[in-house]
């Protein structure tokens, strides 16, 4: 595929600084890119690489100036990379069409039109599928659970009975939705199952990770938040709510009743004790552990997590305690050098 930079500057909103004719083949990261491509700078980090780069032409910011080639200024680099790449490299997967031979479909199952269902797939009795929904090889659909349109599933995920999930929402391959809270009842070093009776509810544009485990509430729903994002190896727990359009980073774990607000981002491999609220627009940064409540438009950090300034201060202290202790340690000797001069 062929473009100039006008043309590409009209497909993604930006404005070329250059030669608007010059003429594109290929799109690449910064530090992979040849002549004839174009790239993108999003991160203030990769600067240094404008210089060294061989890509023929950048999509910057606006606010990018003096760079040595020829530029589209735009509001969000990465979004009109991504706008770009799906122009020049249209994907080439084929999902599976109609429904195969080899999968079960239960009785009174609702089918909407273009539904795909791949091999070896178990649809049970009472689901409802929506308009264009893929669901791939090997994938199990409990009973009474509900699908909307153009949703599309992975190989080999798991979604038990009652599950209700939104349209255009995507997951992926070993994904267990609707397994079984973990409650139990401890009697005289007896562990008793406490029955879970509750749902799951998907939202609308929700993307689910491979093998993340969202549990089904003990009593009423789980519920994920219209557009969300869940990255791979996250556990929800039961009768968890997470609100609009947060991302939920790899290895986050989140325990029961906790509500969790929009626009919340969880970093990787956060852990969050149960029946807290973490407020709209959190930041929770990598590795912390968090053990109450945060309030809304925060940024946490640490073990027990607290606010990003006040956990740095604390670990820049913890960092000089090899310097407090030999200082101690040296204090100590000439506090008893003076003991013993006394005692003379």
């Amino acid at each position: 595929m062929r473009k100039t930079l006008r043309e590409i500057a009209e497909l993604v909103g930006g404005e070329v600084v250059g030669d608007e004719s010059l003429v594109i083949t290929g799109v690449s990261g910064i530090k992979e890119a040849h002549e004839g491509d174009i790239t993108f700078l999003a991160n203030p980090k990769y600067s240094p690489l404008v210089d060294k780069t061989l890509a023929s032409a950048i999509i910057t910011g606006r606010d990018v100036e003096n760079v040595p080639k020829p530029i589209i200024r735009t509001d969000n680099p990465s979004l009109a990379f991504t706008k770009l790449i799906s122009s020049f490299t249209p994907s080439e997967v084929t999902h599976p069409k109609g429904i195969h031979p080899s999968a079960v479909v239960g009785k009174n199952v609702k089918l909407g039109k273009d539904v795909a269902i791949g091999p070896y797939t178990v649809i049970e009795e009472g689901v409802s599928l929506g308009d264009k929904t893929v669901i791939y090889a090997g994938c199990y659909i409990g009973q009474n659970t509900k699908i909307g349109s153009q949703t599309l599933i992975y190989p080999n995920v798991s979604i038990r009975e009652r599950v209700t999930i939104g349209e255009r929402v995507i997951i992926h391959s070993g994904t267990v939705i609707g397994s079984d809270g973990f409650g139990f009842v401890t009697v005289e070093g007896k562990h008793h199952k406490i029955p879970q009776l509750g749902i799951v509810i998907i939202e609308d544009d929700v993307e689910i990770g491979a093998n993340a485990a969202i549990d089904r509430a003990r009593f009423e729903k789980t519920v994920i938040g219209k557009g969300t994002k869940i990255d791979n190896l996250v556990h929800i727990a039961h009768n968890v709510t997470i609100g609009e359009n947060s991302l939920i980073v790899a290895q986050v774990g989140i325990s029961g009743s906790t509500e969790i607000g929009r626009n919340v981002v969880l970093a990787g491999q956060v852990g969050i004790v149960g029946h807290i609220k973490i407020g709209d627009n959190v930041i929770v940064m990598a590795q912390s552990g968090v053990s109450k409540s945060v309030p809304a438009d925060t940024a946490v950090w640490g073990y027990p997590a607290k606010p990003q300034d006040v956990a740095k201060r604390v670990n820049a202290c913890v960092q000089n305690l090899p310097k407090l202790y030999e200082k101690v340690e040296e204090l100590k000797k000439k506090i008893e050098e003076l003991e013993n001069k006394l005692k003379k």
